[in-house]
């Protein structure tokens, strides 16, 4: 394989971490090994990872590979937006503002609250009995 030019970010949402890899081609998107639609059964998560490099109408000009863990496939989907976002303003400052704009570039901090002692989840609480 020669030296081709590649560019690397990191996306990440919930927790869920995408390590993703624009490599200049023609548009082909591998998600851990396999083709985007066959990773993500729903074609709407599809939809949510292609949305940076749409809107930066550079869908075809670049191949994306990724390599995620963590979280759910949702969580996943917004981490690879993430991550082709940042990769996206690695190759030109340009695409910031309509990136910026759409939400792209913005880190999701919204997480799972924890588990509390002496409750059944984060805010739920066993039923109450008077006997």
């Amino acid at each position: 394989m020669g030296s081709k030019v590649q560019y690397w970010a990191t996306g990440r949402r919930k927790e869920a971490v995408a390590q993703v890899r624009l490599i200049p081609g023609e548009g082909n998107i591998i998600v851990n090994k396999k083709p985007v639609d066959q990773y993500f059964g729903r074609p709407t998560l599809s939809m949510v990872v292609l949305q940076p490099l749409e809107l930066t109408s550079t869908a075809d000009k670049y191949d994306v590979v990724v390599t995620v863990k963590g979280g759910g496939i949702s969580g996943q989907a917004g981490a690879i937006r993430h991550g082709i976002s940042r990769a996206l303003l690695k190759i030109d400052l340009d695409m910031k503002k309509p990136l910026r704009r759409a939400g792209y570039l913005t880190r999701d901090p919204r997480m799972k609250e924890r588990k509390k002692y002496g409750l059944k989840g984060a805010i739920a609480r066993f039923q109450f009995s008077k006997r």
